[in-house]
């Protein structure tokens, strides 16, 4: 699994998307001793075979071993000095295998009264062990029947070996991690003296060697381990690149190059595939190091600005303190300077008696008056004068929202013509799909069927041999059966492997369409998406022309409530010209009247 994550799914990823890449062959193929271990005719397989014979021993399966797999390359036959029977050549080294007591352990049972006594034991912890034993065997499966009349073999039927248990929980145990995202854990030995603080440099290499790693570390270096898809990428980094990107939709590719484009990243140092962009090691950690100080740039200016406006605010409000005391301590004084002075005492006792200086004080009061009225129309004449240029403006920019908001809604069309199109072609894939599955059903049953049938023929061979012991008078017709059986065999096991070649083969197509339908799946999804962005931009957009239309309405009212008071202050204006005119007529009446006195 570690292999063909690392090496096989990390440079068919590249493939996917699209980036030119030189696969590098590592030279770690399992497969070869993983179908001496499990295939059909392998180490297993003669194994439980050599189980369901009554005199085989562990030489004779060592012997049928040895004649079926001697060609193969994975194995060979140790030094007849050694005490290994047979020799295995992993990928770590050449392993020697002893195969003492071997066919004893493999069809080892459990007694069916031993496990229920272990079931029902009062130590909760001893129960619960033995709660599932539905993949033991058990004396009960050995003791079936199944075999001729008369026969007196120890064991009659199918049953499950240790190795056919150890087959099944490992197809399991694949399963399930290969619906998982693996994360690998290597466990290094350090020496072999269990000491505390001492490395054994060539121990440590050698086992990192074996384990994969060193290759591991290579396609690291010489690939892209680093990728971010181009939504994410647009959304985390467009902060280093302000104001490249124009507002509204845009392809996330088209995006990603502009963004890396500004971003004066070298060509070596990433590639732009299909829906991911690519980066070298180190390259991702650089990005994140600028946008970090890119953030803390702007919240530095931030804070700066923040506090500058309320030491400004702080500064004018001492300002204005200060002014108020100065003035507040020049009116003191001059009250105190005025209240001892003789002339000041008699000319507030004075100014009292004068008419003339209350119509002095009626005429400035007239004419301040007058001035505000004119403040206040000149004021209102503004206001009417921006008021006509914001309905103006406001117009303007509906009829732009008006226009922009059509062009939405013809690319939301767009949008819903491509959805449909991509559901038409996940139909379609997900169909195809099916027939495939439904092909591999087929050839499972039939895979099913020859393996029974296989299994069928053993048993009548096992039947033979028997009477071959019994009957020496039909041995030569015995003998025959023998042969023409195992010829049957296998010629059953040849297809049996063509089948399963098929089924891996359907398999791949399987894995392919289901590949096929996850990437129109994630089309279908970001054009959903992109039609919800563009219902949300309409929606905006409305609210925004509803807003408009509110706003321009109290305007226009506010505009007739203005014309209202002007008219008023027109003929405020006119009064106060009469009151004015009139009080300039009384002036000059008094005038004349002290001229006479005079």
């Amino acid at each position: 699994l570690f292999n063909h994550t690392m090496f096989i799914l990390e440079q068919e990823e590249y493939r996917v998307e699209g980036i030119e890449w030189n696969f590098i062959d590592f030279g770690l193929d399992l497969q070869p001793c993983i179908d001496l271990i499990e295939k059909p005719m392998g180490v297993l397989s003669l194994l439980d075979e050599e189980c369901w014979f009554p005199k085989a021993t562990d030489k004779t399966f060592v012997d049928k071993l040895l004649q079926k797999q001697g060609k193969h390359d994975k194995l060979s036959k140790p030094d007849f000095r050694a005490k290994a029977d047979f020799t295995i050549n992993h990928y770590a080294g050449k392993v020697q295998y002893i195969a003492e007591r071997w066919l004893v352990k493999n069809m080892d049972p459990l007694n069916d009264n031993v496990v229920a006594l272990l079931q029902n034991s009062s130590d909760s912890f001893c129960a619960n062990l033995w709660k599932n034993t539905s993949n033991v065997t058990s004396i009960a499966n050995l003791d079936g029947g199944g075999g001729s009349g008369g026969s007196t073999r120890p064991r009659k039927g199918m049953f499950r070996t240790v190795g056919q248990l150890y087959k099944e929980q490992l197809q399991r145990l694949m399963e399930t991690l290969m619906n998982t995202n693996p994360n690998f854990v290597r466990c290094i030995i350090p020496n072999h003296e269990k000491k505390a603080g001492k490395i054994v440099s060539a121990l440590v290499l050698e086992q990192l060697r074996c384990n994969g790693v060193l290759e591991g570390i290579r396609i690291c270096r010489q690939g892209f381990p680093n990728r971010v898809p181009f939504q994410e990428f647009r959304q985390r980094y467009e902060l280093l690149t302000p104001n490249l990107i124009p507002k509204g939709f845009m392809d996330g590719r088209k995006a990603a190059l502009m963004m890396l484009k500004a971003l004066e990243l070298h060509e070596d140092q990433f590639r732009v595939g299909n829906s991911k962009v690519f980066f070298r090691a180190g390259v991702l950690a650089k990005l994140e190091e600028d946008r970090e100080n890119k953030l803390s740039s702007i919240l530095t200016a931030l804070q700066a600005r923040m506090r500058g406006a309320l030491s400004r605010i702080n500064y004018q409000k001492l300002v204005q303190q200060s002014k108020a005391i100065h003035v507040v301590q020049r009116n003191c004084r001059a009250y105190l300077i005025l209240r001892r002075w003789p002339w000041w005492k008699l000319y507030t006792k004075v100014k009292p008696l004068l008419n003339v200086t209350r119509q002095d004080d009626e005429l400035r009061a007239i004419e301040t008056e007058l001035k505000t009225v004119n403040d206040r129309l000149a004021k209102s004449d503004r206001d009417v004068e921006s008021l006509r240029n914001l309905v103006e403006t406001l117009t303007m920019e509906k009829s732009k929202l008006i226009a922009q908001l059509a062009a939405e809604q013809d690319m939301l069309g767009e949008a819903e013509e491509a959805r449909s199109e991509l559901q038409q072609r996940c139909a379609k894939l997900e169909e195809a799909l099916h027939d495939t599955e439904n092909r591999l059903d087929e050839e499972e049953d039939r895979s099913k069927d020859l393996s029974a049938e296989h299994k069928k023929l053993l048993e009548k061979i096992a039947t033979l041999e028997e009477q071959l012991a019994e009957e020496s008078s039909r041995a030569q017709q015995a003998v025959l059966s023998k042969v023409a059986l195992e010829a049957k065999v296998k010629g059953l096991s040849e297809m049996t492997e063509r089948q399963d070649e098929q089924l891996s083969k359907l398999q791949k197509e399987r894995k392919q369409l289901e590949e096929r339908v996850s990437e129109a799946a994630k089309a279908l999804d970001e054009e959903s998406d992109r039609a919800k962005v563009l219902a949300k931009t309409k929606a905006k957009h409305e609210t925004m022309v509803a807003d408009l239309e509110s706003r321009l309405g109290t305007e226009e009212t506010n505009r007739k409530e203005l014309d209202k008071q002007k008219r008023k202050l027109d003929s405020e204006s006119r009064d106060v010209n009469d009151k004015l005119f009139a009080a300039l007529r009384r002036i000059e009446e008094l005038e004349a009247n002290v001229s006479r006195l005079e």
